[in-house]
């Protein structure tokens, strides 16, 4: 299958580093206008310059700016007033005693995690309608469906952006665009190698620790192994092309097996 994505311009939101740079990557390689976002100029002038080496001729707008907030999202707009492919990408994530939660961080993780989205949503989708054509995209996790006992307020948030992107979904009815969520499983990023190590023996070495990790936490992977961000990456080039045009208000599993089940 040939994606082309030439003429698309796309935003990913938290795309400096992780998931969301190897989405930036994918998009670029399929030859969309690819705009990078992080909160600070140099993180994305850095993964701009990344990007750059590895997909050579990406044509790459850095933004910097905090979407979490109304006024970052606001020069966000002022930078970039219309996109045809939104991966709303950016999420925080942490293990935690789910009885010493404060009310401070369940409302920072749905800040965080889905209003975020919801405000680019409410940005970007009335454009795209008009138009006739665009993708929007929110980056799930397994957790949303099998809720981790340790991330209880993470799962939560995740499992509202189902719900929000099927919303979305139906407010875009017939109009030639798509809105999906991607369920990522446990994936392998510089953050997750850090909770991996809140959570087994800090002196094993990567490898070994990967998978005393998965054997012990998330025994139910089919892969038995952590997913690539590459591999992430992959199913959002995807949705985002011309052959997923009958693909909307979905919940696509890119989780190695992990929720034991048929359907999403």
């Amino acid at each position: 299958m040939r994606i082309e994505l030439a003429g698309r311009t796309a935003l990913v939101t938290g795309s400096t580093q992780g998931i969301g740079a190897a989405i930036a990557a994918g998009l670029a390689r399929a030859g969309a206008r690819v705009a990078l976002n992080g909160r600070t100029e140099r993180r994305v002038a850095d993964a701009a310059a990344r990007l750059a080496e590895e997909v050579p001729g990406a044509d790459v707008v850095p933004v910097a700016a905090d979407v979490t907030d109304e006024d970052g999202t606001a020069r966000l707009a002022e930078a970039l007033p219309e996109v045809d492919v939104l991966v709303n990408n950016l999420g925080i994530f942490g293990a935690a005693d789910p009885l010493e939660i404060t009310d401070e961080e369940w409302r920072r993780y749905f800040e965080v995690n889905v209003l975020a989205a919801v405000r680019l949503t409410r940005l970007y989708l009335p454009g795209m309608m008009q138009r006739g054509w665009g993708r929007v995209q929110y980056i799930a996790s397994d957790s949303a469906v099998v809720i981790p006992a340790e991330m209880i307020h993470y799962g939560m948030s995740k499992t509202a952006l189902l719900a929000v992107g099927r919303g979305f979904a139906k407010q875009a009815s017939g109009t030639g665009v798509t809105v999906n969520c991607v369920i990522a499983g446990p994936t392998h990023t510089a953050g997750v190698e850090d909770f991996v190590y809140q959570l087994v023996d800090r002196e094993l070495p990567w490898e070994e620790a990967q998978r005393a990790f998965m054997r012990r936490h998330r025994p139910q992977s089919l892969l038995q192994r952590l997913i690539e961000p590459e591999e992430i990456a992959h199913m959002v080039v995807y949705l985002s092309s011309d052959q997923a045009s009958a693909t909307t208000g979905g919940a696509l599993r890119v989780d190695g097996g992990y929720v034991d089940s048929i359907l999403p």
